[in-house]
């Protein structure tokens, strides 16, 4: 896919490469490197340039994005032209959504996969763009059906490989339908995707995602593609998305996250370079906020593993950060209303047991809820410097209590009220 020209650079409220989106701290430019995938040189030299042309705070989005922070206004041309030549910007022109699909950090790569999930996806990407009138958050899970499985994620279409080379279309609701054979996939997909933009334009409501369409009319868009309805696929265990994992050919890949998401400059350097120094030709983005370290032999993975787990990173599923997500928080964005980032931390201690246990936490900055729009089990909101407390549910709903970070901690600890109505939810 070719890249958008210098040109169209744009501002945006879905922020790209060249449509960065203001905040506390500068310019957020949202990176989409072609397939996912870089280089360890590659990713030394986006390290350079975050530091060059912003404060040096760099993030992985919840969909596997690296997001550059600080970014000076005055510098931002020069960024991308940077970015440009070392053929790092891969993002739709127009008003559509910058990447369109979502993969596993090892699709094309993993010994359980049940297609080429890389091909499949380049494949739908390439036809969907082709698709005018896309609402710029829309996206597509391709999932080749192995154990890193992407259930966890919100997505307006699913194709879910379900048997060898045969994939299904899931919609909203748990409606599926197919299966069909990947190479029919893509002009399926954007057939489906070229009556959801009619369908849309047709209603008198604001439809921005498949979710807004009733059963009855999902039905009757697949119905309008040929496809049949079908069983739902077989659920999978929760996907594990940290650690040593088996690819294709003997080899394997180290999966790790960084903490809460976010790094620097000379954090990323340093992993770009214990990269190299593996003999790692490709270095995947994880939507689990972290980065794959591709195709290495078995011994090199375990130095690799215990490397990064000195260094920080999470690797061992055991680990609370893993539970947790968290935005930029103040006073990095212009929204936030209390540290989220350096909260996180002190909660992800507090809660270490419940959150290896199974709990979910959610520390926002505000209510935009950047970092997770969902329901979490335990959901803070930052208001003027303190916490919404909301127990199973998400940023706007009703809080239970309105505390300090001091006085949440201690109603956290074993005995405590709020600990107390988490162990319960939880069971």
């Amino acid at each position: 896919m070719s890249a958008p020209a210098r040109e169209t650079m744009r501002r945006g409220w879905c922020p790209g490469t060249l449509r960065p989106m203001l905040t506390g701290d500068g310019l957020l430019v949202r990176l989409h490197p072609p397939r996912n995938a870089l280089t360890p040189d590659q990713l030394v030299h986006i390290a350079e340039l975050a530091s060059r042309h912003g404060n040096g705070q760099i993030e992985i989005s919840g969909r596997g994005n690296l997001q550059l922070r600080g970014i000076r206004e005055e510098a931002h041309p020069a960024l991308v032209d940077d970015l440009l030549a070392a053929g790092l910007v891969d993002e739709a022109d127009g008003d559509g959504p910058n990447r369109l699909t979502l993969a596993s950090p090892l699709a094309g790569r993993a010994a359980d996969e049940l297609i080429d999930t890389n091909a499949l996806a380049a494949a739908v990407e390439h036809s969907g763009r082709r698709v005018a009138g896309l609402p710029a958050k829309f996206s597509i899970a391709v999932d080749g059906g192995g154990a890193l499985a992407l259930d966890g994620f919100a997505s307006d279409l699913r194709l879910r490989a379900v048997a060898a080379e045969m994939v299904a279309f899931g919609l909203p609701g748990d409606l599926w339908f197919g299966p069909v054979a990947p190479d029919g996939v893509p002009a399926l997909t954007a057939r489906l995707l070229g009556s959801f933009v009619a369908a849309s334009c047709r209603s008198s409501d604001r439809i921005r995602r498949m979710s807004d369409l009733d059963p009855d009319e999902l039905a009757t868009l697949a119905a309008s593609c040929g496809l049949m309805p079908t069983t739902a696929p077989i659920a999978r265990p929760k996907a594990v998305p940290v650690g040593r994992i088996a690819e294709r050919d003997s080899r394997f890949a180290v999966l790790a996250g960084l903490p809460f998401g976010r790094t620097d400059a000379d954090g990323l350097h340093r992993l770009g370079a214990l990269g190299r120094d593996a003999g790692v030709r490709e270095i995947r983005l994880s939507p689990w906020r972290g980065l794959a370290f591709c195709g290495l032999p078995a011994d090199t993975a375990n130095t690799l593993y215990d490397t990064l787990r000195s260094e920080g990173l999470v690797v061992e599923l055991d680990d609370p950060r893993l539970s947790v997500s968290a935005c930029a928080g103040a006073p990095a964005c212009a929204r936030g209303e209390a540290p989220a980032q350096a909260d996180a931390a002190v909660l992800a201690g507090t809660l270490a047991p419940l959150l290896t246990g199974g709990l979910s936490l959610h520390v926002s900055g505000c209510t935009k809820s950047c970092a997770h729009s969902g329901s979490a089990g335990l959901t803070l909101v930052g208001r003027d410097g303190r916490y919404d407390v909301i127990v199973a549910g998400g940023a706007r709903d009703a809080a239970i209590a309105h505390l300090s970070l001091g006085e949440l901690v201690r109603r956290l600890e074993p005995g405590q009220d709020i600990r107390a109505r988490l162990e319960v939810a939880r069971h």
